[in-house]
C-alpha cells in the first residue's frame, strides 16, 4: 500500500513538471507568433518606403540628405527586423530593432515635415495615397506591439513565477524582451493658442 502512495506522487510530481513545462513553451510560442505579426506589419511599412522616397524625390530634388536619410534609416531598420526575427527572445537583437525603427520614424518625421514646404508634393496623389498607407501601416504595427508586448509579460510572468522559475532555470527558458519604439511626438503635450 505504501508503494502505491510514493508511486502516485511520483506520478503527481511528473504530471506537474509536465504541465509546467508545456506552459512555459506555449507562452514562449506565444511571444514568437506575436512577434512574427509585427513582423509582417514592419516588413510592409519598409516596403513603402522607397516607394515615399522615389516620389518625394521629384519635388524634392535640393533636400537629397533628407531623403538619403530616410533611405539608410529604412536599411537599419530592416536590418534591425532580420536579426529580431532570427531570435524575438534575444534581447540585444530587440533593442537594436527598437532604436533602428525609433530613427526610421524621426527620419520619416523629418521628411513629412519637409514635404509641407512643397504643395505640389502634399497634393500629389501618390505621396497622399502613400502617406495614408504608411499610416494605417503604422497603426497596425503598435497594435501587434502591443499584443507582443502582452505576450512577453505573460511568459515572463509565468517564468519568473515559483514554482516554474525553478523548471525555467534548469531548462534555459530565457526572459523575453519587450519591444518598446519611443515615438517622442506622442509623449508631447499638444501646443494650443489662441
Amino acid at each position: 500500500m505504501g508503494g502505491w502512495i510514493i508511486l502516485a506522487i511520483i506520478v503527481g510530481v511528473i504530471f506537474f513538471v509536465i504541465t509546467i513545462y508545456n506552459r512555459l513553451v506555449a507562452g514562449r510560442n506565444r511571444f514568437k507568433n506575436a512577434f512574427a505579426q509585427i513582423d509582417v506589419q514592419l516588413t510592409r511599412r519598409h516596403a513603402l518606403i522607397p516607394n515615399l522616397v522615389e516620389t518625394a524625390k521629384g519635388y524634392m530634388s535640393h533636400e537629397k540628405e533628407t531623403l538619403e536619410a530616410v533611405v539608410n534609416a529604412r536599411n537599419m531598420a530592416v536590418a534591425g527586423l532580420k536579426a529580431a526575427a532570427k531570435d524575438p527572445s534575444d534581447p540585444e537583437a530587440m533593442k537594436q530593432l527598437a532604436s533602428a525603427e525609433q530613427g526610421l520614424s524621426g527620419a520619416l518625421g523629418r521628411l513629412f515635415a519637409l514635404s509641407e514646404a512643397y504643395p505640389d508634393l502634399k497634393a500629389n496623389q501618390n505621396m497622399m495615397q502613400l502617406s495614408e498607407e504608411l499610416t494605417t501601416t503604422e497603426n497596425k504595427v503598435a497594435f501587434a506591439r502591443q499584443a507582443y508586448n502582452d505576450a512577453v509579460m505573460s511568459y515572463n510572468t509565468l517564468r519568473e513565477s515559483f514554482p516554474s522559475n525553478q523548471l525555467a532555470a534548469r531548462f534555459n527558458f530565457q526572459a523575453a524582451e519587450l519591444l518598446e519604439i519611443e515615438d517622442e511626438t506622442k509623449r508631447e503635450a499638444p501646443k494650443v493658442s489662441f
